[in-house]
């Protein structure tokens, strides 16, 4: 019956087996006990089961979508909590991981080509690395986890993921890619923020906030949104980020379909920010602004930006226009740092921080400081401090050595990425990208001057991806161009 051409064998016929059907049984009893005796948990891991599997497998077939899945998981990650009692923190550590085993494996079977690494980029990422690996030996650095759950973010990810789409996606098609999933998944984002601020935190967010969130979230009885995000300062400076991005894609591209989306992108980005209630995450689209003004060199266009932030410096520093709007009110006070209390004490803060690690040149160790050092580094001294600003934080647990390193790095990068906008790339749509993703950068370090947005989730992977694909942008124009000249050439063949 096999042999017969006319017979369609399907895999409905497998059951026809007595044992597989006795396999399927058990298997089903199993599943059933486990879930009678695990709950919640079990029936999660049950369902995952199957999907990781194929997943690992795509993965091993084309390494790439690694990439593509730490991308997408970055924006969920931490916020994902509230639902799931289960941490998944270390899942983007695992999934980096898990895609360089992939690609060593595709690496020994099709001898790739490393040269693509010898790239300035890739060896700041690795000194970078190296100096806060050396930082373990710091005396005031006494906790090893301390250590080893704040440096992924400062670091680790750095490192990781620089070299990866260096290797993996140097293609036109991924930028493309990394784009759109970047821009639904912050619609998506902005939408969820609007049922909070219009229908109300779901049972699981109200549940966050009882418990401690509201503290920060719910200010003179004004809620403050944060979506699936890890809180609202995140969200909004990852919305602000997202809304400098694709308003200036919008305003580059010819195509009306992509225009129409990437203004939805911005319109969504900016409404974010603005529900967020974060004061500082106004700064990331004035910073990229102020670049893109200066990448384009155009004197007409930087003195009506300086007119227009003449206005807006004018309306939140010397009016009480829309003071009864909480959003507009709580971003008035960025502009008025002398009557805002909280800013007074960071000022005083960093006093401390001052006198403090003046004899302490490498800092206090990475995650020895803020927030999070209390976690595991509670005997800390600066345990108790706020650090707030990103660069107070790198300076805080990295010395004034590690903070000029650091900036050093960044201002370079920055410069670097200015260069190759200005004059390296020629394609108007391309370039126009790779402007928004270099402005998109700067903005985020403008704002992380006030707030440690920087190397959290998911704005540090969307930083460390974007200087990625503008280092590797002149390449990627040339493939981009060739392939264009490939598709003319072909279609005059045809023609002819």
């Amino acid at each position: 019956m096999i042999n017969n051409p006319f017979y369609k064998y399907s895999g409905a016929d497998i059951l026809r087996n007595p044992v597989i059907r006795g396999l399927v049984f058990a298997f089903a009893v199993l599943i059933a006990f486990a879930l009678s005796k695990g709950g919640f948990l079990v029936a999660i891991i049950l369902f995952v089961l199957p999907i990781a599997t194929f997943a690992l497998i795509a993965l091993f077939r084309s390494p790439a979508l690694g990439l593509s899945f730490a991308f997408i998981i970055n924006f969920f990650i931490i916020g994902i909590s509230r639902y799931i009692p289960v941490k998944l923190g270390y899942l983007m550590d695992i999934t980096l991981f898990m895609t360089y085993i992939a690609w060593f494996f595709v690496y020994f079977e099709k001898r790739m080509s490393l040269s693509i690494l010898k790239n300035d980029l890739v060896y700041l990422a690795i000194i970078w690395f190296i100096y806060l690996m050396l930082t373990i030996l710091n005396p005031e650095a006494y906790s090893k986890m301390a250590w080893f759950s704040a440096v992924r973010g400062i670091g680790l990810y750095m490192v990781l993921t620089i070299p990866l789409i260096f290797l993996l996606q140097n293609e036109p098609k991924y930028l493309d890619k990394f784009l759109m999933i970047w821009g639904v998944i912050s619609i998506l984002a902005a939408l969820k923020a609007w049922m909070q601020m219009n229908i109300g935190p779901d049972p699981w967010e109200q549940k966050w906030l009882d418990s401690g969130g509201a503290i920060t979230h719910i200010i003179f009885g004004k809620f403050r949104a944060f979506s699936f995000y890890s809180d609202a300062g995140q969200f909004g400076a990852a919305l602000g980020h997202v809304g400098i991005v694709g308003m200036l894609i919008a305003i580059n591209v010819p195509s009306r379909k992509m225009k129409i989306f990437w203004s939805i992108v911005a319109i969504a980005g900016y409404y974010g920010m603005s529900v967020s209630g974060t004061r500082g995450a106004l700064f990331v689209p004035i910073g990229g602004g102020a670049l893109y003004i200066l990448l384009n060199r155009n004197f007409k266009a930087f003195f009506i930006g300086l007119f227009l932030f003449a206005v807006i410096y004018t309306f939140f520093r010397y009016t009480y226009i829309g003071n009864s709007n909480y959003q507009i009110y709580r971003m008035r006070s960025a502009f008025r740092p002398e009557d805002d209390a909280s800013y007074m004490v960071r000022i005083e803060n960093q006093k401390r921080f001052s006198e403090y690690l003046k004899s302490r040149p490498f800092g206090v160790g990475v995650g020895h400081a803020g927030a999070r050092a209390k976690s595991y580094a509670q005997e800390s001294f600066l345990s108790n401090i706020a650090t707030d600003s990103w660069f107070v934080l790198i300076w805080a647990e990295n010395g004034i050595i590690g903070l000029y390193l650091h900036m050093f790095i960044l201002g370079y990068i920055i410069g670097k990425g200015s260069y190759i906008v200005m004059f390296r790339l020629h394609d108007k749509v391309f370039r126009a990208k790779i402007m928004a993703l270099l402005c998109g950068i700067f903005g985020i370090l403008t704002a992380s001057y006030g707030n440690a947005v920087f190397g959290q989730f998911p704005t540090g992977i969307l930083m460390y991806s974007s200087m990625a694909f503008i280092f590797l942008s002149p390449m990627m124009e040339e493939k981009l161009l060739a392939e264009r000249q490939q598709e003319e050439s072909q279609t005059q063949t045809l023609n002819t």
